[in-house]
């Protein structure tokens, strides 16, 4: 059989929301690291320093799932000032028994979006206290607004405070997230303020010297780290890692290039010193928080297990519903162009 199901990022955006299931897809995913023989190669990576643009390639294959995917995610972070996004992509759905193209998720970045935004959910989940309701977020972006989103679905998050380096960036997705989820959303001027006395913080942004400080830290909080996915990015101070419990999405891969990447090569953490993966939280192989008042941070750099969940994810919703277009791969689907 030769048909392959071609998704685009409308199509998608249909039948996959940042929602309570989407969550779940992403805790599972993380769950299937800590108890399965899941086969995750390192990050395929490619700088194109003189446009700042990168491109990741990532991929897993899960035992049980019929389905394994492969990313190609390019961030290109000039693009704004041309009136372009900063990350596009898409995703290629295989077959694990025949190795035959089952799918192609034309989705512009979209589904990378909604399973790191429910990765922070989940991390937020198993780390946060249960009653947080307040929170920051440092950045503007399209992450910052779905960060937060979704917070509200596992926490009762009734206010957060926004910090951005551009202060009108900042404004506007306050107002914006304010009128879309009806909570209050302050704009603040500096990353200091908007972390006082947050339930949770979570950094968004590609930033590659820290913007958040060990010394602003209060007990009981949790923080969330997502944008340093490469070696030369990061967001947190080397030295808050020596005040949190920490807690990896990937110890191999934060190792070589998360917030764990900056702390050992700063000399606070030893190379060889071992740390709990958010997965084995979520299996009962480790504790989470420990009391109300520890400091937890999660490291988030995006793993090839998210990509092939909600690619599953989003085929199977697909067949569901019908959605996209089908295609016979060995037929012709016009004349020369």
């Amino acid at each position: 059989m030769t048909q392959m199901l071609v998704l685009t990022e409308p199509d998608l955006r249909n039948i996959v929301r940042l929602d309570a299931s989407a969550v779940a897809c992403i805790e599972n995913a993380f769950a299937a690291l800590a108890t399965k023989p899941v086969v995750m190669p390192p990050i395929l990576r490619l700088d194109i320093v003189e446009n700042r643009g990168e491109v990741d390639v990532k991929t897993a294959y899960v035992p049980g799932l019929d389905g394994f995917a492969i990313k190609v995610s390019p961030g290109f972070f000039e693009n704004p000032k041309l009136g372009l996004p900063s990350l596009n992509g898409l995703m290629i759905l295989f077959s694990t028994k025949t190795g035959l193209v089952e799918a192609l998720l034309l989705d512009n970045g979209y589904l990378t979006d909604v399973r790191t935004a429910a990765a922070g959910a989940v991390a937020a989940k198993h780390l946060s206290r249960l009653d947080a309701q307040s929170a920051a977020i440092l950045g503007a972006g399209i992450q910052a607004r779905l960060q937060l989103e979704a917070l509200t679905l596992v926490r009762p998050i009734k206010q957060a405070r926004i910090w951005a380096r551009d202060p009108k960036n900042a404004h506007a997705a306050a107002q914006d997230i304010t009128a879309s989820l009806g909570i209050s959303v302050e704009a603040v001027r500096s990353p200091e303020a908007a972390c006082d006395g947050a339930d949770i913080i979570v950094t968004t942004t590609p930033a590659e010297q820290p913007i958040l400080k060990a010394e602003w830290l209060q007990p009981g909080q949790h923080v969330t780290a997502m944008g340093s996915d490469s070696e030369h990015k990061n967001e947190i101070e080397p030295a808050l890692l020596t005040r949190a419990s920490y807690f990896a999405d990937s110890l191999a891969q934060t190792r070589r290039l998360g917030e764990l990447h900056h702390a050992i090569r700063a000399g606070v953490i030893a190379q060889s010193r071992s740390f709990p993966e958010l997965g084995q939280v979520i299996a009962g192989q480790a504790p989470g928080r420990e009391s109300r008042d520890a400091i937890t941070l999660c490291d988030l750099t995006g793993t090839g297990v998210q990509d092939t969940a909600i690619a599953t994810l989003a085929h199977a919703r697909a067949r569901e519903a019908a959605a996209g277009k089908s295609i016979d791969t060995k037929k012709s689907t016009g004349g020369p162009l």
